[in-house]
C-alpha cells in the first residue's frame, strides 16, 4: 500500500507530517509513503536507516497554499504546491491508495473534486471528522464543510456513506443515524429537513433514527450526524471552541484560591485522562467521503500523532475496499432523493 503525504501547509509542517509518516511506516510493514514538499528540510527529517529506504519516496514541491488563496486561483496558479502537486500523483499514479494533507481545506476539496473525481452515483464528496462523546465512544458528523448548500439526495447520500465508514472503520455494527435539526419532531425543520425525514427513514441499509437537536451530539446517543455542510461546520466548531473555552476557564478557576490548587493535585490523573479524552489529536482527521480514491484531511494544528491517525484511517479505509462498498451501498439506495433518483 502507497500514501501520498503533503507535507506542507499545516501549523506543525513538516516535522508532524513527516513525524506520522514514520510512525505508520514502523506499524505497518506493507506501507510505503511519498513525501511531497520542500525536500531539504523533509530529507532532514529521515532517519538514515537502510530499512526505510524502499519504502521512503520524495517528490520536490515547495509551495504552499494557505488559507487565504481563494481555492480555484490557487488550483491554477500554484502548481508547484506541495497540495496540487500531491493531487496530481494521486490521479496519475495507480499504485497509490490514498492522500493525507493538513493544508488549506478550500483547495483540497476543490480540487479533489476537479481533478480526482467522484465514485460513480456521488453528487458531492462530504467531509466526516468524528468527535469524542461524554459517554466515552464517538460520533462523527457529515458533511462539515465540503458542500453548504445541498439537494435532498446528498442528504441520503451522506447517512449511506457515512453509516459504511462508522461500520467499516469503528466497527460499530447498525450505526445510529440522525438528522441535525431544531427539534426531535418528524415535522421540525425547513423543507429540506422535513422531506429528508421519511427518505431517511426509508432508506435501505441505515439506520435512522430521528432528529438530532445540536445540544445532543456529545450525549452518545447517536454514531452520524447527517447535515449540511454549513451546519456541520458550525457545529462542529461550535462544540471544538465551547469545549475548549471550559477547559481554559476551569484551569484560570483552579489556579484562582490555593484550596483550589490543592484538590486538583489530588485530581491530577483525572485531569490529565479528561485532557486527553478531549484531545481532537487522538481522534484522527476528516476524510472526503465520495471522492475517487481515499482522502484524509488532518487539522491544521495536528502533531505527529494526529498524521499518524490519519494514516490509521486511510488504512482501514483501503484495506476494506470503502470505496467500492460506498458505490455498492448508493446502487441498493437507488430510487430514494429528488425526483427518485439517487
Amino acid at each position: 500500500m502507497k500514501i501520498i503525504v503533503d507535507c506542507l501547509g499545516g501549523d506543525n509542517s513538516p516535522a508532524a507530517n513527516v513525524g506520522g509518516a514514520l510512525k505508520a511506516l514502523a506499524r505497518y510493514g506493507d506501507l510505503q509513503v511519498i513525501l511531497v514538499g520542500d525536500e531539504g528540510p523533509v530529507k532532514e527529517l529521515i532517519p538514515d536507516d537502510p530499512a526505510l529506504k524502499d519504502r521512503i519516496e520524495t517528490v520536490h514541491a515547495p509551495g504552499v497554499i494557505t488559507g487565504e488563496d481563494k481555492p480555484t486561483d490557487a488550483i491554477r496558479l500554484k502548481k508547484d504546491s506541495s497540495l496540487i502537486a500531491s493531487i496530481r500523483l494521486l490521479r496519475k499514479r495507480d499504485d497509490v491508495s490514498a492522500l493525507i494533507s493538513t493544508g488549506a481545506t478550500g483547495a483540497l476539496v476543490a480540487a479533489a473534486i476537479l481533478r480526482i473525481g467522484r465514485i460513480r452515483g456521488v453528487r458531492r464528496p462530504a467531509f466526516c471528522p468524528v468527535l469524542p462523546t461524554m459517554n466515552g465512544d464517538t460520533v462523527a458528523i457529515c458533511d462539515s464543510g465540503a458542500d453548504t448548500d445541498v439537494a435532498l439526495e446528498q442528504l441520503v447520500q451522506y447517512a449511506v456513506m457515512g453509516s459504511l465508514y462508522i461500520s467499516q472503520v469503528f466497527g460499530k455494527k447498525s450505526p445510529r443515524v440522525a438528522l441535525l435539526n431544531i427539534g426531535t419532531e418528524s415535522e421540525k425543520g425547513d423543507d429540506l429537513r422535513r422531506r429528508a425525514y421519511p427518505l431517511l427513514s426509508s432508506t435501505p441499509g441505515i439506520n435512522f433514527v430521528g432528529n438530532m437537536e445540536s445540544r445532543d451530539l456529545l450525549s452518545g446517543k447517536y454514531d452520524l450526524v447527517v447535515c449540511d455542510g454549513f451546519s456541520g461546520n458550525v457545529l462542529v466548531k461550535t462544540t471544538e471552541g465551547t469545549a475548549l473555552e471550559l477547559l481554559r476557564k476551569l484551569k484560570k478557576d483552579i489556579f484562582s484560591k490555593f484550596r483550589y490548587k490543592l484538590g486538583a493535585l489530588l485530581m491530577k490523573d483525572m485531569f490529565e485522562r479528561e485532557k486527553e479524552f478531549m484531545n481532537y489529536q487522538n481522534y484522527g482527521g476528516s476524510v472526503l467521503l465520495g471522492a475517487e480514491k481515499i482522502i484524509v484531511k488532518g487539522h491544521g494544528s495536528s502533531d505527529a500523532d494526529a498524521v499518524a491517525k490519519c494514516f490509521e484511517q486511510a488504512v482501514t479505509m483501503e484495506k476494506n475496499d470503502m470505496n467500492g462498498k460506498i458505490a455498492d451501498a448508493l446502487r441498493a439506495a437507488e430510487g430514494q432523493g429528488d425526483n427518485g433518483n439517487v
